[in-house]
């Protein structure tokens, strides 16, 4: 069974938020799945705000102190869908997710739900 691997244990990092606003925008807001702290495997699942987006993504993952390496590219459409990516299998216990060639002039990405869905392995 598929679930979220974003758990208590999970460590985020952000390379910028909101106005520098980090007590309403921080990272910590990035997974709590609520729209008012929304951010300015098998399946990766992300909403953007239309006009927001970015027209190519690429996640990236690896074991232990490992150098990253590509799991996938994807490509999502500039709109407020929720979008959902195959991801391939992999085992790994560090990911990255990078956004490219964002659709606002000013390379601003909003996203208001993402989640990364797979198998913990126990």
């Amino acid at each position: 069974m598929t679930h979220s691997l974003v758990c208590a244990e999970t460590v985020s990092r952000v390379s910028s938020v909101l106005n520098r606003n980090t007590r309403q925008f921080g990272k910590k807001h990035l997974f709590d799945q609520d729209e008012e702290t929304c951010w300015n495997s098998d399946q990766l699942q992300i909403q953007f705000q239309g006009g927001f987006s970015s027209r190519r993504g690429r996640l990236e993952g690896s074991q232990g102190s490992e150098a990253l390496n590509k799991i996938v590219d994807f490509y999502p459409e500039d709109n407020n869908s929720l979008q959902t990516f195959p991801v391939p299998a992999a085992e790994v216990d560090r990911l990255k997710v990078m956004f490219e060639d964002t659709t606002d002039f000013f390379g601003r990405v909003v996203i208001y739900h993402l989640r990364v869905l797979g198998e913990k392995k126990v």
